[in-house]
């Protein structure tokens, strides 16, 4: 097996170095996930909300350049309940409210998640993690005695928000439980977060607030989290999300894992946190732009986290030097205009503008697909359009020859390179065919969208439902799950595979 896996690796390297090189790619209509959507969380500095509600307008909704639909934010522990009390800070849930409510116009899926519960409940007394000299290195856990608070506390939280218009989703349990900080943080064992919510998970009001629960996200995708939970069917039916974070682990390692065993039992997987920074000097007082180089490595950990299993990807900061919206002077890693749209923004709207709504599908290729390797595709389904994703990081020009399940009549094509960070055109298509030649330039991200032409097949309906896998949920038009509140309002929904009109 290891001397198979450097012969395709060697294949792959030489194939890749010759300018006339063929890639060809074979797509089936096997169904995997179903793609919820791609964010950001609305934090920047220490985790402050943002405050210009012009980078949400620029970031979400169908009709902005970049098309995200899921918004992090922080459950800060500063307030218990009290909503009458006057806030001290804008860190404080009322904070988020002007970038809440605006992302909820603009259709988004809302979540939070606490870095650490009120210092009350805790053993080191302070929402601290504990992890510094003035915290006294004292390690700030949950205390047995305030797991009966817990879930209450989140029901506050839930409360607050939708009375002031700004409803969340989602709640997770914690931010990194196994990550020991010295800022805001609370630390779990799988263990103690399993003990946790068999005995006080009833508490959380999903009915009043239509929310779903999502499993802690630890720092590395570690799938011991998220095992203890599914393997107990008590805890189990509790969780509707398992989630992580895949610092130093790749989304084809630890994330496909715990992926594998919830996505069987019917749980969304989401990457809720990663960062791809640019390179710095030794200290980091200085930190460069992003390389061209380093906007390809974003694109492949965004595929490689839906090749993993993921439902759903999100980035960390939105408005920073390395993400979508440039912050200018405004933070302590100046470089770029503040409130433009940077290149990483425009190779987030691959994703977000084209994927949401969709479901993966199989693609096989003649080279080896793995982490980080010179080219990686991607394939998906979604209505009456077949999805390719290509990504190249080679200096050198191909041919692409795509292999599809159905005959297409049309091919829309957005490309990515150094030299124009997006670029829209039409691909001619020779009549319906199945299989068809699509450049791939050097150092690029693509996205290949094919018509599929049902009269030339035959075809009435799909195989599988297009919109949504079956699972007796009702879903909005952008793909987000509705409680029966929304059902009361006008408007059109999938449930079972079907559109329904209220």
């Amino acid at each position: 097996m290891k001397r198979l896996l450097i012969s395709l690796l060697t294949a792959s390297a030489a194939l890749l170095q010759t300018g006339a090189a063929v890639i060809t790619v074979t797509v089936n209509d096997t169904r995997h996930q179903y793609i919820t959507g791609f964010g950001a969380a609305a934090c920047w500095g220490a985790m402050a909300p943002i405050q210009d509600v012009n980078v949400i307008k620029l970031l979400y909704g169908e009709d902005s350049p970049v098309g995200l639909n899921i918004v992090r934010m922080e459950i800060s522990p500063n307030m218990i309940g009290n909503v009458t009390t006057p806030w001290d800070t804008p860190y404080d849930w009322h904070g988020y409210l002007p970038v809440i409510k605006e992302a909820k116009k603009r259709g988004a899926i809302i979540f939070g998640t606490p870095w650490s519960p009120p210092g009350d409940y805790k053993t080191n007394g302070i929402a601290g993690g504990g992890n510094s000299e003035e915290q006294g290195y004292q390690r700030g856990e949950l205390k047995p005695s305030a797991y009966s608070k817990f879930f209450p506390w989140l029901n506050s939280f839930l409360a607050y928000m939708k009375k002031n218009d700004a409803a969340v989703d989602i709640v997770s349990l914690q931010n990194e439980p196994d990550w020991w900080v010295n800022y805001s943080g609370c630390l779990y064992t799988p263990q103690q977060l399993h003990d946790l919510v068999k005995s006080y998970a009833s508490r959380l009001d999903r009915k009043t607030y239509g929310v779903r629960l999502m499993n802690a996200e630890p720092l590395g995708f570690n799938p011991e989290y998220s095992d203890i939970m599914l393997d107990d069917p008590e805890t189990a039916k509790h969780i509707d999300i398992i989630a992580g974070h895949i610092y130093g682990h790749v989304p084809l390692g630890n994330m496909a894992k715990a992926a594998k065993k919830a996505l069987a039992m019917g749980k969304e997987v989401w990457m809720t946190e990663h960062s791809v920074n640019p390179r710095g000097d030794a200290d980091n007082s200085v930190i460069d732009l992003p390389t061209w180089h380093e906007e390809i490595l974003f694109a492949e950990e965004v595929n490689e986290c839906l090749l993993a299993g993921g439902n759903a990807y999100v980035y960390w900061y939105m408005l920073a030097h390395w993400s979508f919206v440039g912050s200018g002077d405004k933070t302590i890693q100046p470089g770029n205009e503040y409130g433009k749209l940077l290149r990483r923004g425009y190779i987030m709207s691959h994703f977000s503008k084209n994927l949401t709504g969709s479901t993966r599908i199989d693609l096989n290729t003649n080279i080896y697909i793995g982490t980080n390797s010179a080219f990686q595709a991607s394939a998906f389904i979604k209505g009456d359009s077949i999805i390719v994703m290509g990504i190249d990081t080679t200096a050198n020009v191909h041919t692409m020859k795509v292999r599809l399940p159905y005959k297409v009549k049309a091919c829309e094509w957005i490309s990515s390179t150094e030299g124009n960070v997006y670029n829209k055109t039409a691909i001619d298509v020779d009549g319906p065919v199945k299989e068809i030649s699509v450049p791939l330039p050097a150092r690029s991200i693509n996205t290949y969208i094919f018509t599929i032409d049902r009269t030339a097949d035959g075809i009435t309906d799909l195989p599988y439902d297009e919109e949504k896998p079956q699972d007796d949920a009702f879903y909005d038009m952008y793909g987000r799950k509705v409680n029966e509140d929304a059902l009361q309002r006008h408007g059109i929904y999938i449930h079972n595979g079907k559109k329904i009109v209220y």
